[in-house]
Parts: structure tokens; sequence; C-alpha cells
């Protein structure tokens, strides 16, 4: 029996978000203990959570009766302290999706635009679509965003730019005089939304917190997470950086409580763990050699990566995937992303690392 009410046209344009798969559900599918299975899919942190904050959320659990604080005023108050800005400039999303979600709120409407770069992140296009406007993307140079031509896209119905930096799935990063030319010249009818989920992994970027600090640029909004480095994917936080008046836009659209407790202080409590963000970034830079030194041991072409993730190339991508996960190895797949020749590996621990490129090695010798 079918609906008895019509349902969002808007929502037969939308496919549903593929997540990278669980170990418990790849373990139970290919006959495996879970403790035999490694994820190396979804760009999380092998480290897990830095012990304070672990700490910090356990000492929460026996006040979970009470609803946490709706203007999660602490948390605020450290970001905006480690950052140099006003709590006004600072909203908190259940991750950063969340924060993408309240752009469409606020901004988008019927016929508007919203310009992106091919192989982005694929959240941009599920919400230019559910609020019925028309997605421009801009084709990619050498897998990264071409930002003078993105700049070129622009036209009086443009609304929104996103720009990731680095870049998911293919871990490029702008030049820094592309950044540069693109924050001076886009117009200011258009919000240009920095997606910086990765950023604390870059050694040299634009810094474009002082922009926003010092009310410099009103049509630029900053996406940040706690989800990378910090470790904490499983709590859903990310926070966005912008105008006072854009940030209180995003308050009115904002559901109540939508950060809980647990996050609040694992968050608060990792913002000082400044040894457990080192040994991250530390391990990750290893990772990311290894595996470049590898892939040219194979001959395998790989895109250079300035996240904590590296995109490679081993012709039927999804076979090899599925080929991975046989052996207890959970990789991405990136047909969704029209990369069908490619795997998105996220860099994992030492053990985790050499392990993969164990099986990937066996896999690729059965093509």
């Amino acid at each position: 029996m079918s609906l008895p009410f019509a349902l969002n046209s808007h929502l037969q344009t939308l496919d549903v978000y593929q997540p990278g798969r669980p170990i418990q559900e790849v373990a139970r599918e290919h006959g495996l203990a879970p403790s035999d299975v490694i994820k190396l899919a979804s760009n999380e942190n092998p480290l897990g959570p830095s012990p304070k904050a672990l700490a910090a959320m356990r000492d929460v659990l026996e006040n979970l009766h009470l609803y946490p604080d709706g203007s999660a005023f602490y948390l605020k108050q450290k970001l905006a302290e480690k950052l140099g800005l006003e709590t006004s400039q600072i909203i908190l999303g259940n991750g950063s999706n969340e924060i993408i979600e309240f752009v469409g709120h606020a901004l988008l409407t019927e016929g508007d635009e919203v310009v992106v770069s091919q192989y982005g992140f694929a959240v941009y296009p599920l919400v230019t679509a559910l609020f019925g406007a028309r997605l421009v993307e801009v084709p990619a140079l050498n897998f990264g965003h071409d930002l003078p031509a993105m700049l070129r896209a622009v036209t009086p119905k443009t609304r929104v730019m996103f720009v990731a930096n680095p870049n998911n799935p293919t871990g490029t990063m702008a030049p820094r005089e592309d950044v540069v030319n693109l924050l001076n010249q886009i117009p200011p009818h258009v919000l240009l939304v920095m997606d910086e989920a990765y950023i604390e992994y870059l050694r040299d970027s634009v810094d474009l917190l002082p922009l926003v600090r010092q009310g410099l640029k009103p049509n630029l909004l900053l996406m940040r997470t706690f989800s990378k480095v910090f470790g904490l994917a499983g709590l859903r936080l990310g926070y966005g950086i912008g105008h006072p008046d854009l940030v209180a836009a995003f308050e009115k659209v904002r559901q109540p409580f939508n950060i809980n407790s647990i996050a609040q202080a694992g968050a608060l409590a990792a913002l000082d763990d400044e040894q457990h963000l080192q040994q991250t970034l530390e391990n990750n830079a290893r990772g990311l050699a290894f595996f470049e030194n590898e892939f040219f041991q194979m001959k395998l072409s790989y895109v250079p990566s300035h996240a904590n993730f590296i995109l490679v190339r081993v012709g039927p991508g999804q076979q090899v995937f599925n080929s991975l996960q046989k052996l207890g190895v959970i990789t991405r797949p990136m047909g969704g992303y029209s990369l069908p020749e490619f795997i998105r590996i996220s860099v994992g621990n030492p053990q985790e690392n050499a392990r993969c490129m164990q099986a990937l090695r066996a896999v690729m010798t059965t093509l």
C-alpha cells in the first residue's frame, strides 16, 4: 500500500548518503570475528579519543537524566579563547553536516545556484537538492578544486559556494594564490563556505580566521570538526565560524539541545590535550609516507594527500574493495564520486597500515 500523501518533490532526486561500512556489519557478512577486521574507510583517528576527553565524558554519565546546556556555553567559550574569536561568531552542529544544512535553511530557495567542485564532498549536492536549488558542478583540476573556474561559474543567482580545503575524497589542497584570489574576488552576494574539516593536518595553509575575527569578510563561513584529528567522530560535533549576523540566523534553525552533554564534555577536554594532537599528526605523517612508498613500489598511481587518507588507483575499485573486505580490511570505494578506478584508504596505526598493504598486494595479484 502506497503512502496516502505526497512527499517533498525534491526527495525524488536525492540519493541516500553511503557512509563507510561498520566493522560489525562486515564481520557478520564474511564470517569474521570483529576483532579481525580493521576499518580504514571513514578518515577516523586511529589513536582514538584523547585520554583527557574519555575521562571527561565518563564524569558526565551520571547526569544524563538532565538536558545538556542548550547554548554549550563553556565549549563555545573555550573555542573562542583558542581561536581568538567572540562566541557570537561560533555555531555548533551535530557534525559539520548540520552546519551545511544550516546554510541551506538560511540561504537557499527554489532557483538559487550553488557552486561546487567535481569530486567534492557528497553532502553539498544533497543539501542543494533538498532545498530546491540548482547545483553547478565545476570540473576538477588534477583531482582538486579549480578555484578560478569556480569563480567564473558564479552568476547573479549564485547564493553559496562550497570549497573543501583539503578536499574530501581526493586529499588535494588548493594553491594559496588561488585561495587568496577567490577571497578577494568572490561577489558579496555569495556565501563562501570553506570546509576545513582536515585543516589541522596542514603544515602550511592560508589562515582565514583573521578575516572572520576582524569582520573583514561577512560572506565567509569556515567549517571545522572534532571528528577527525580530535578522534571524536562518534560524538558528531562540528562547528562553523562566521559573521555574528549569519550565526544568529543559524541559531534560529538549529534544533534545541543539538549538542549532547557527552559531546560537550569530550570536546572541551580534547581542546586542551596538545600531546594527543601531536601524536595524531606524527602518526598521520608517517602513515601517508608509508602508503606513498608502498604504492610507488607497486607502481600504483595515487593522489598526493594533505589530509588523513589517500586516494589510490587500483583499476576495478569496487571489486578490490569487495575483495579487501573478505580479508577483513574495510576501505572506501569511490564509484559514488565518479572515480570507479579508485579506492580511498584512511591512515591507520602502523600495524593497520601494514596489514592493509599486505591485503592489497594479495588482491592485486588476482586481478
